[in-house]
């Protein structure tokens, strides 16, 4: 059995990302695996809205009924690093295609020397981008187009339910101005 770590902003989780960690639980034979926020993600910044405790809390609430996941927040923002001391790191082909790219390192080497300490790799493909071989995690094609991009933009229904409610209850993803009102008020 191993560990492994799922970095990611998670803003909001959505069913995909419940469909990876399952998958990953499924066809990794990992004990625990770790969904792991960085409180500024890598060419995202700090998210403004909503607030790191209610995205954290979300999560949390969204895996509660998965008894091997746990949810963790750090200062990191390059996956080698949030990966150090895990057997398997899962991420999306646009995350492994980051993870290659020179520009969020200081040289070339240093990202030879990034990627060269990564654990197992367990890599979820995205339209067409290439993953390493043997390291594709499979999901059912349904989720194929779900982002959190797409369900900040209106599609509630790809959030996981907990995510969908506390944005019905608060404005989270949907409506800053209410979310700032809700807040002010908690």
């Amino acid at each position: 059995m191993s560990t492994g770590v799922f970095p990611g902003s998670f803003n909001p989780p959505t069913v995909g990302h419940l469909a990876i960690v399952e998958a990953a639980l499924a066809q990794l034979d990992l004990s625990c695996l770790h969904l792991v926020i960085s409180r500024a993600a890598l060419a995202k910044g700090v998210v403004a809205r909503p607030r790191l405790e209610d995205r954290v809390a979300v999560v949390e609430a969204s895996v509660a009924h998965l008894d091997r996941v746990r949810v963790r927040v750090t200062d990191l923002q390059l996956i080698a690093d949030i990966a150090a001391g895990y057997d398997v790191v899962v991420m999306g082909a646009d995350k492994w295609h980051q993870v290659n790219d020179a520009s969020f390192y200081r040289s070339p080497d240093e990202r030879d020397t990034a990627i060269s300490s990564l654990p197992r790799l367990a890599i979820v493909g995205r339209g067409d981008l290439d993953v390493p071989p043997g390291s594709l995690l499979t999901l059912p094609a349904r989720f194929d187009d779900v982002s959190s991009s797409a369900a900040r933009a209106g599609r509630p229904d790809l959030m996981t339910p907990p995510a969908a409610a506390f944005d019905r209850r608060t404005g989270a993803w949907s409506d800053s101005e209410r979310y700032d009102r809700w807040v002010a008020r908690a």
